[in-house]
Parts: structure tokens; C-alpha cells; sequence
């Protein structure tokens, strides 16, 4: 981290191919970062339309030319500089060939790829272990692992590799006898409890990762003499538990001189709809308790491909301000297109820059030294996919996620987080990943179920203790007495507050007319039935939300949705949910609940005493948010971040633990409020 921490970081990504002019390229792009507050470039190597496959010989030279004296130019201009090398086994074959003669990675189907190398193969490991330690030499802050460094999303593959015979072989020493990959992925992907094979070749596919990342850091250690590290760009965590990837173990072998920085994916590459805040929201909290402590986090603003059509500069700052909102310790900043070569010719990314800094600034000042994230707790494991049972037999179906439940709470003004908290939801095949001891400290606290977890609870003989029997789920085509469901109606007062934002009248209707199933939901003795679902012509079908207090002395709330992120959105959608998180929360209700108007997202945490809760409208209305605290505060502070303007102080009114916004929000801006 820079020494300034009451400032936002740029990290800029650039590429600077090779040519008698790029010491004249490096000296103008530094000109431009210096204008912008930019504080270090990050170098790409042979990236995106230059890239011809993995460098060596006269064309490597030629890169370590051009980057050298790129490097020269920008540290003399006062700017840190660290080095992206692009690929490590390969992203896509997009048309190329492989010339090193690696052994190429093999997908479930056999199909090999024709310029992606497996992990196991010797020669590419000598190739990359030289490569790095090449540049490494140069000095660089950071040294690049690029999201490649992966076994999924290598097209043309499908799914990707780590079925090539040199991995089976590794897994037939593990098994004790020869495999082929057809019995291999059979028995990997077999419907039913999961295989022992299963976790057998994800700890194939771990120690070679290991082994890799250890060659890395000890390669960079010793060329850079300790002065550089390796940072790790990685993708979505449930498709790297199905590669059983163990974030402790690769960070420590990453790690040089215990340093080691990640980039963690979180946001869309192009234009996408504001309320998709919520996915990146969740994506950067999800992955804070992956990282060790010592790790430093780098997200990454992404755009492709690389241009200002892709994605407009209000959600590029958007983006911007959740990573710094997230704790960031610096903003990787993708805006330049890959083939621009001169940054001066686009002056538009310089305003962008300027103008988004105010507001960055202004949270990094206020960044609170140990913040502890608020909301409803998503529990999730990194052996989630070692853990799964298989319906169909794919290996897509070992992926599994909270995400879809961060975005139905986070959606409806209801903070989340990753870490352990007095309210959990847990909806899904996520329920067979935990043990029935976990399941029973869940269900000693605030627990909800959506209909799959509250059936799988029922199977494993917890029905008791969540006040309802999900004994079935009846998909929409298929019919039974008395008919298709259609309708949600609220059977009595669902609040568990007097405010009446949070209050649903009895016989409010919500369509559940497109769920893709819903839990039969067989109510037992003191279980409160909030809502019963009903068919179109108005029969009794079954409880739609049961709220209940079991023996433990844990509150549960079970909705026969299978898919409540599929539920149609609506005012009283809403008010059902704060009413759930209030009867969760008992007698200490803690969370703040935002309402007001549609898709107003927020991120809750706590630093001491000391509270913030920001909100963002991903509405393309303005909009007034409500806040919901259970206690008033004695004084609340509340600064308008509009996008890529100066903050500003805005109004609010108090009643009692209701706060309102009076100035407007705008589109994509963040409401933060301090107390």
C-alpha cells in the first residue's frame, strides 16, 4: 500500500508493444497518469491482439526490450511499475498453435487444445519459471499470475482441461491402478453421493497448481531478490472449487517474503443493468475471508473489449466506488483498449479519471483500520463442489454459490456478508454440504430456507426444527390436486414491527406463477403460516412462508420458492423479507433495512462503535431511501456520492428508527450514511 492511505491508488494497465518510439510512448504516458493521479502502470506483455502465443526466443527479447525501457521511463517519472506477462498455461486458442511443443490440456470429452499447456507438463513449467524469472530481474512491484491460471474456461474446451494423461497418470498413482478418462469422468460426475474419485482428481489438480505457484514465488524470489511478488488474478470461487483449489495453501505458495496481492473478479466486463450491483457486491465480500490477512486486495475494473462503448464511465465510477467501499488497497483500472499504444489519444479516460477521484478520496480517508462487514450471513465452503451430490451428471453441476441469495436480500435493501452472523440464509443444494452438526448450529440461531434447503433439512431429519415438513417439490408441470400454483396471498399480519414499511396487509397477492418448482410445506404445531399459495382459481395449494421458533431456541422462516431470486419483485415482496429478518433477529434486532423505492442496494459494516451504511440506486429512477435501525442513533451524517461529481453533505429527516434521504439519489450513486 502506499504510504498515503487517504487516498484512492490507480493502477493503470497498459500496453506498450515494442518499436524504436516506446521510450517517447512511456514518457507521454506517464505524463498522463501523472495529470490523473495515476500511481503505478501496470505493463501488459504480448496481451489480447498482440498475443501469438507464449513468447520466447527473438519475440520474447523483443518484449523484454520494449518493456525495459518502459519501465526505465516511468519509474524516473516517479510511478510504480509492475508487469503483466498475459498467460501462464493459456486463455483460448482463438486460432493459435503452440509451438514449445507443451503437452496440451485435455477437456472431459477428449478434445485437446492446440496452445493451452496442462500444469503437469514439464516443459511448460521450465518455459514459465524462466519467462517470469526473465522480468523479474527488472525490478517490478508486482508480478502478474493472469486469470488463466486456472483449469475451467479454456475454449475451445469444454469446461476446460485437466484430463490430459499425464494428470490421470498422477491420479492413477493416487486410485492404485491404471484409469482412463473416460472412467474418470464418469466417476467424477456420477449422479448420487460424490464419488471418492471426485476428490481424488481435484487433489490431483491442486498439487500441480501448488507445485506451479511454488516454482513461481522461489523463481521471483531469487531473481528479484525479494524486492518483487507475485500477485494472483483469479475467477469465480465455486467454479474454483470444483478445480479444488485451497486459497490458504496457493496464497502461501505464492506468497514472496510473505507478500502476495490478489485481484478478485467481481464486476461485468461491458454495460449491465445498475441493480447487477448486487453481484459485485457480494463477489467482493464472498472472497474476503479466502484471502489471508497479509494479502493485499487489487480488484480489477474490468471492460472488454476495451473500449468506451463497452462500458459508459458512470459505471466504470459505480464499479469503482464498490471495490473502495469493499476495503480495497487499490483499483486495477482497465480503460485503455489493449491496441491503443498512445494513451494521449484518449482524453476522455484522463476526464474519467479526474473526475472520479473526489469521490474515491473521500471513502479512502474515511477507511476504518478494522471494519467488520454487516448483514445476513451466506455460508459457504471451498470444498463446496467435493461435497456435492449429481442429478444429471455434469461437471457443471458441481458448481454452487450463494448468489443468487445475495441478490434476492441485497435486492430488497437487506445487507449480507460472508462471515458467521446471528442471521444466516442458506437456500438450495448448498444445504448438502454441511454436516448435521453445522446444520444444527444454523438452526440454533436466525436460519432461512428457500424450498430445496428446507426439503433437504426434512430428509435429514431436521423437520422439527424448522416447524414445517418439505417432503416435496412439484415443478410447474406438474400438476396435482388441486392444480397449478399461481398466486402468494398473505394469510395475516406479517410484521414483526410496527413500521409500516414492513408490514404486509392480509390478502396481499404475489404471483408465483413462473417458479420453476415450489416445496409442498407441511406446517407443524406453532408454526405461523404467513402466506399460503393458491391456485388460479383461488384453491388452497399449500404454505407459502412459515415462520417458527423451535426447541433450540432458533428462529427459522422457510419459503416454499425454490428460486426466490425468480420472484417477481414487488413492494410487498419486500416487506416480507424485513419482516423475516426482523422475526429472525428476535429480541436484538442489529441489521439496517433500506426500502423506499426499487433496487436500492446496500453494504452495511461496523468499525468499534462506529457505523456506515452505504446505499446504491440501481434503479434508472431517482430515488429517496428509507433506512430501517432498529435503534435511532443520536446523530447520523449522510454524504451524497453522485456519480463522478464532488461529494456532497445531503438532508436527511429522523423519526424515531425510521431515516430518510430528503435529497434525491441519482442513477448508479451511492448514499452513504456515517454514525
Amino acid at each position: 500500500m502506499s504510504p498515503d492511505a487517504r487516498r484512492a491508488r490507480y493502477h493503470l494497465r497498459f500496453q506498450l508493444r515494442p518499436g524504436d518510439d516506446v521510450a517517447e510512448r512511456a514518457s507521454a504516458l506517464a505524463t498522463m497518469c501523472r495529470e490523473n493521479g495515476v500511481d503505478e502502470v501496470v505493463l501488459l506483455l504480448g496481451a489480447e491482439q498482440e498475443h501469438t502465443g507464449h513468447l520466447a526466443g527473438e519475440e520474447e527479447a523483443l518484449w523484454l526490450a520494449a518493456v525495459t525501457r518502459a519501465r526505465r521511463v516511468l519509474t524516473d517519472a516517479g510511478l510504480e511499475v509492475s508487469l503483466n506477462p498475459w498467460v501462464t498455461v493459456g486463455h483460448a486458442d482463438r486460432g493459435r498453435v503452440g509451438a514449445l511443443g507443451f503437452t496440451p490440456m485435455v477437456s472431459p470429452s477428449g478434445r485437446s487444445a492446440a496452445a493451452q499447456a496442462s500444469f503437469a507438463c514439464p516443459r511448460w513449467r521450465s518455459w514459465l519459471y524462466a519467462h517470469y524469472g526473465l522480468f523479474a530481474g527488472l525490478g517490478f512491484r508486482v508480478l502478474w499470475v493472469e486469470d488463466d491460471f486456472r483449469f475451467h474456461n479454456h475454449d475451445p474446451l469444454d469446461w476446460g482441461g485437466g484430463f490430459e494423461p499425464l494428470m490421470l497418470e498422477r491420479l492413477a498413482d493416487l486410485v492404485g491402478e491404471p484409469v482412463t478418462r473416460d472412467q474418470v469422468v464418469a466417476a467424477v460426475t456420477a449422479p448420487g453421493p460424490p464419488h471418492p474419485w471426485r476428490t481424488l482428481l481435484q487433489q490431483v489438480w491442486r498439487t500441480a497448481q501448488l507445485e506451479v505457484a511454488e516454482g513461481l514465488a522461489h523463481v521471483v524470489r531469487e531473481r528479484s531478490g525479494g524486492s518483487s511478488q507475485l500477485g494472483l488474478m483469479s475467477s469465480h470461487p465455486a467454479l474454483h472449487s470444483v478445480e479444488g483449489r485451497d486459497w490458504d495453501a496457493l496464497f502461501t505458495a505464492l506468497s514472496v517474503r510473505s507478500r502476495v496481492t490478489h485481484r478478485p473478479h467481481f464486476a461485468p466486463y461491458s454495460d449491465a443493468p445498475a441493480h447487477s450491483l448486487t453481484s459485485a457486491i457480494w463477489s467482493l465480500e464472498a472472497q474476503r475471508p479466502l484471502r489471508p490477512r497479509h494479502v493485499a486486495c487489487e480488484p480489477e475494473i474490468e471492460n472488454w473489449p476495451h473500449t468506451s462503448w463497452s462500458k459508459s464511465d458512470t459505471q466504470t465510477w459505480s464499479e469503482m466506488v464498490t471495490a473502495q467501499l469493499s476495503g480495497a488497497d487499490a483499483l486495477l483500472l482497465n480503460v485503455h483498449p489493449t491496441q491503443a499504444e498512445r494513451a494521449e489519444n484518449f482524453p476522455r479516460i484522463d476526464r474519467l479519471l479526474r473526475r472520479a477521484r473526489p469521490a474515491l478520496d473521500w471513502l479512502a480517508e474515511r477507511r476504518p483500520e478494522h471494519a467488520v462487514p454487516l448483514g445476513v450471513g451466506l455460508p459457504w465452503r471451498q470444498d463446496t463442489a467435493a461435497r456435492l451430490p449429481t442429478v444429471t451428471g455434469e461437471l457443471e453441476e458441481l458448481t454452487a454459490h450463494p448468489g443468487r441469495t445475495a441478490d434476492f436480500l441485497l435486492g430488497y435493501g437487506v445487507p449480507v456478508t460472508a462471515q458467521p452472523t446471528p442471521v444466516q440464509a442458506l437456500f438450495g443444494r448448498l444445504a448438502h454440504t454441511f454436516s448435521d452438526d453445522e446444520l444444527r448450529d444454523l438452526l440454533r440461531g436466525g436460519l432461512l430456507l428457500d424450498g430445496v434447503a428446507a426439503t433437504v433439512l426434512t430428509q435429514r431429519g431436521f423437520a422439527e426444527l424448522l416447524g414445517v415438513r418439505a417432503g416435496q417439490l412439484v415443478s410447474r408441470d406438474e400438476w396435482v390436486e388441486p392444480g397449478p400454483y399461481a398466486v402468494e396471498r398473505v394469510a395475516a399480519d406479517a410484521s414483526a414491527d410496527t413500521s409500516a414499511d414492513t408490514s404486509a396487509d392480509e390478502g396481499t397477492l404475489l404471483s408465483v406463477d413462473v417458479q420453476p418448482a415450489l416445496a409442498r410445506l407441511e406446517p407443524l404445531t406453532g408454526a405461523h403460516v404467513v402466506t399460503g399459495i393458491h391456485t388460479p382459481d383461488g384453491l388452497a395449494w399449500g404454505a407459502g412462508r412459515c415462520h417458527f421458533v423451535n426447541a433450540l431456541g432458533g428462529r427459522v422462516v422457510v419459503l416454499a420458492a425454490t428460486a426466490p431470486a425468480e420472484l417477481a419483485r414487488s413492494d410487498e415482496g419486500r416487506r416480507l423479507v424485513h419482516a423475516a429478518v426482523r422475526f429472525l433477529e428476535g429480541e436484538n434486532p442489529r441489521l439496517p433495512l433500506v426500502s423506499g423505492a426499487p433496487h436500492l442496494i446496500p453494504h452495511a459494516s461496523r468499525s468499534g462503535d462506529a457505523h456506515r451504511l452505504a446505499v446504491v440506486n440501481g434503479s434508472a429512477d431517482a430515488a429517496h431511501p428509507r433506512i430501517h435501525l432498529p435503534t435511532a442513533p443520536d446523530d447520523v451524517r449522510a454524504t451524497l456520492l453522485a456519480p463522478l461529481a464532488e461529494p456532497a453533505r445531503a438532508a436527511t429527516e429522523a423519526t424515531g428508527g425510521l431515516l430518510e434521504l430528503e435529497t434525491s439519489l441519482p442513477h448508479r450513486g451511492w448514499a452513504v450514511f456515517e454514525w
